[in-house]
């Protein structure tokens, strides 16, 4: 998730407000303050490393009272908030220390990812850019992804869900929990398309990966499926073509003054979840030259 740039000291307290439980990491610093600059790399690495958290940057020239009311003498000096409350200081620019005291507060474990390893990539979604297509007026994707209602179908069982990110990420499974029969059941995924596709299209052409799940996607946290990774490793978009559900999309037939009315059973998600990594989390000093030298054209 990007740093982001505190405007002044109310906004301090809204970010504070905003975070609910997740922890706050707060660097306080200076654009005259050369150590400030060095680790600030070091810093922005991190806020993409540990999705679970929330990265903040204080110029202390501009918030003047948040920076006094948080003892801050010297920069740069980082903190860890959590429910509002400061939980630990620490001062310079110590790249170790400050990996330690992040992961501390903030590591994938901590943040309550259900996949080992992994982040919720769900604060990296574009959220002006995605779609769903076939979703009902009632049940936007914005309150969906906040967590805030069920994303359900409207005049079917079928539904397009399109998540672009803001920056590319490696995607590692996906979670989907549903609502009894009307769960999802066969899923297509398609990646980096120009543009949302329709649902003629997605019926025809050849996904990256198809998913299908089963009726433990309606029991405890849902069902995962991990993607075949070599596949997913970088990607822009995600889209989700839902084919069918659990009901199979049966039709309900209904009289009513001797007028036959058809509706078919719509999909509800509960849940609908993308776990990955963000490419910008990956140190470059861990790859390793597999063949040729330092300087060889390739």
């Amino acid at each position: 998730m990007p740093v982001i740039n505190v405007k002044d000291d109310q906004d301090f307290k809204n970010q504070l407000s905003l975070a609910g439980p997740k922890p706050i990491i707060v660097d306080f610093t200076a654009v005259w303050c050369g150590p400030c600059k060095m680790i600030a790399p070091a810093f922005e690495a991190l806020s993409n490393q540990y999705l679970g958290a929330i990265f903040l940057k204080v110029d202390v020239d501009v918030c003047e009272e948040t920076t006094a009311n948080h003892g801050v003498t010297s920069m740069p000096t980082f903190m860890v908030f959590l429910n509002g409350n400061k939980m630990e200081t620490m001062k310079g620019a110590n790249k170790e220390g400050l990996e330690q005291m992040v992961k501390k507060f903030a590591d994938n474990s901590a943040s309550g990812s259900l996949v080992d390893g992994q982040s919720d990539l769900t604060t990296l979604v574009d959220k002006k850019q995605m779609e769903s297509l076939n979703g009902c007026d009632d049940t936007p994707l914005d309150r969906f992804l906040e967590g805030n209602c069920n994303l359900v179908s409207d005049c079917d069982e079928q539904l397009i869900v399109s998540l672009p990110f803001n920056q590319p990420v490696k995607v590692h499974s996906i979670l989907i929990k549903g609502v009894s029969d009307r769960s999802p059941k066969k899923v297509k995924v398609f990646i980096n398309l120009p543009k949302t596709i329709d649902f003629d299209n997605a019926a025809g052409l050849e996904p990256t990966q198809l998913l299908e799940f089963d009726d433990t996607a309606t029991k405890g946290e849902g069902q995962i499926i991990p993607l075949k990774y070599v596949k997913f490793q970088n990607v822009q978009n995600i889209q989700f073509f839902i084919e069918d559900n659990i009901g199979g999309g049966d039709v309900n037939f209904e009289f009513s003054r001797s007028v036959l009315l058809l509706s078919f059973q719509v999909t509800e998600l509960v849940k609908l979840t993308v776990f990955g990594t963000a490419l910008s989390a990956m140190n470059m000093n861990e790859f390793k030259r597999v063949a040729g030298k330092a300087g060889d054209a390739h």
